[in-house]
């Protein structure tokens, strides 16, 4: 398997159709290119030049609440934390803000929910007004999710026969039924890449990314307006309005659907007038640096690895030798993104979602709701996992590579030929927050087999090892589902920060069979 950073393919690939105009004699020739990516934890910046290199980067934490299955997150905290990466990532790289000439946004599939003065609504139990954000692992709208899919519409089909508690409209529907006045304050829902362009630049365009994936928008019927530039300005066309009255919503197509998106763009497209004044003394940059539409951040890591792998002869001149690929997009959970240039209905996995990620393919999505967020809950909760954490801090090392170290040791001491034959005896089937792919069984639960009173290290780093091969032969799962329903997936790519574990994508290669 080619575990594959996520580098600046994605972002350059944007910025390029974002071309600002020529420079004045004044300024300087470096042509530098901005993406922002807001992970679950974290918002993080970089700075790459005309040929993808990474120049410099930054990351700053974002706030998260979580009171059972409720996830929040607060936008104002979420900018604030962009504004600080952007800020420290320019320092880093020593580029001044009249060098940056275009940038985008990736974000989570996250809900955000804001007023007509674009000020944040609450939507939490709690009423605090700064929790505006519904994160997109939030489990509150399993019972909306299940109401909806009886509905049995149409648009179901295009993701995968049922939508998920982690796509909007569920969690729309859920706060409609126990948030009236939330409900009734709301200006705009918005996806967060979306909600991030948006606070750049003042334009309410929403991207095809993340209303095909995520709020049931049918981004085929764009498939007409393919070459035309002007297609951010036409009136959103993908909407099935008797999906949103069927389901309870159809307050949502008022205004010519204004609250979800009247506008609908390819990403990369420019807003408005790019970059506002606000915004950019915010950010440290300079007024007017074009911000392309976004994309959801899993789909950008899609975008830029997708292509990474040489050609071979056979494939050089092939143009669907990317059809055979599936990217692994690796961090709190997993992503499963693979095209086709025919659109495959497979059910139990997302899509088909036509240009959500490379133009004019269809999207196949499968997903796993918890892979790094569960390597942590499985280390965190174990009685060794404060006595390890001191030890790694203590060589300077991640956790994650004390226990790939001790395990490297076990296979020596035990004298055996493969990592593997440690977890004869510890199984753990990984769906401790349901399962998205294929079974797309929300309500799903994990199981952990093999355990005994040992509280040692070991038995930790066994775990780890039994918890890492859980997830992977989840994925062996998606693939094959995914070749028998009509993909030809023969090579695996991955990127993000679990692509940077070799325990975790080599465990990845030997269980799939696959590289």
């Amino acid at each position: 398997m080619s575990g594959t950073r996520r580098v600046s393919s994605d972002t350059h690939s944007l910025s390029v159709e974002m071309a600002a105009s020529s420079s004045s004699p004044d300024e300087p020739s470096r042509s530098v290119f901005l993406g922002v990516d807001v992970g679950t934890g974290s918002a993080r910046a970089g700075l790459f030049d005309e040929e993808g290199k990474l120049l410099g980067s930054s990351s700053s934490s974002i706030q998260i609440w979580k009171d059972g299955a409720c996830v929040e997150q607060s936008s104002t905290d979420i900018w604030l934390a962009v504004c600080a990466a952007v800020k420290a990532a320019c320092s880093k790289a020593e580029v001044a803000p009249t060098e940056v000439k275009g940038m985008g946004f990736a974000a989570t599939c996250s809900l955000v929910a804001v007023d007509s003065d674009s000020s944040p609504v609450s939507v939490s139990w709690s009423g605090d007004s700064r929790r505006n954000v519904i994160v997109w692992m939030d489990h509150r709208a399993v019972e909306q999710a299940e109401r909806i899919n009886s509905s049995k519409s149409p648009v179901l089909e295009y993701c995968g026969g049922a939508v998920s508690p982690e796509m909007e409209p569920p969690k729309l529907l859920w706060v409609k039924e126990n948030l009236q006045e939330s409900w009734s304050m709301v200006f705009r829902w918005m996806d967060l890449s979306d909600w991030l362009s948006y606070r750049a630049t003042g334009d309410d365009t929403r991207s095809l990314c993340t209303t095909v994936c995520k709020w049931t928008y049918l981004g085929h019927a764009h498939m007409q307006h393919v070459n035309d530039k002007e297609s951010r300005d036409m009136e959103a066309c993908g909407w099935d309005d008797d999906f949103w009255e069927e389901i309870g919503l159809g307050d949502l197509i008022e205004g010519h659907h204004a609250k979800i998106g009247r506008s609908v763009a390819f990403p990369g497209h420019p807003l408005g007038s790019g970059l506002t004044p606000t915004a950019a003394k915010e950010l440290g940059l300079v007024p007017g640096i074009p911000v392309g539409t976004s994309l959801i951040d899993a789909h950008a890591g899609g975008v830029g690895v997708i292509e990474s792998v040489p050609p071979s002869e056979a494939e050089e001149h092939d143009m669907e030798a990317i059809c055979n690929r599936m990217v692994l997009v690796c961090g709190t959970s997993t992503c499963h993104m693979a095209v086709s240039r025919s659109k495959l209905f497979i059910p139990g996995v997302w899509g088909p979602f036509w240009s959500a990620m490379v133009p004019e393919y269809w999207l196949t999505e499968g997903g796993q709701s918890a892979t790094g967020a569960l390597l942590d809950h499985i280390i965190e909760n174990h009685a060794a996992s404060a006595r390890l954490a001191n030890q790694a801090a203590t060589q300077k090392i991640s956790l994650f590579e004390l226990l790939n170290k001790m395990l490297e040791t076990m296979i020596v001491e035990l004298n055996l030929s493969f990592i593997a034959a440690l977890t004869e005896d510890v199984h753990v089937l990984p769906d401790f927050h349901g399962n998205r792919s294929p079974i797309a069984d929300p309500k799903a639960k994990g199981v952990i087999y093999g355990l005994t009173l040992d509280t040692s290290d070991k038995q930790l780093a066994l775990l780890y090892l039994a918890t890492v091969q859980g997830i992977a032969y989840g994925t062996r799962h998606i693939v094959e589902h995914c070749n028998a329903h009509g993909h030809k997936i023969n090579t695996l790519l991955a990127c993000g920060g679990l692509s940077k574990n070799p325990i975790f994508m080599q465990e990845h290669a030997d269980i799939i069979g696959m590289c």
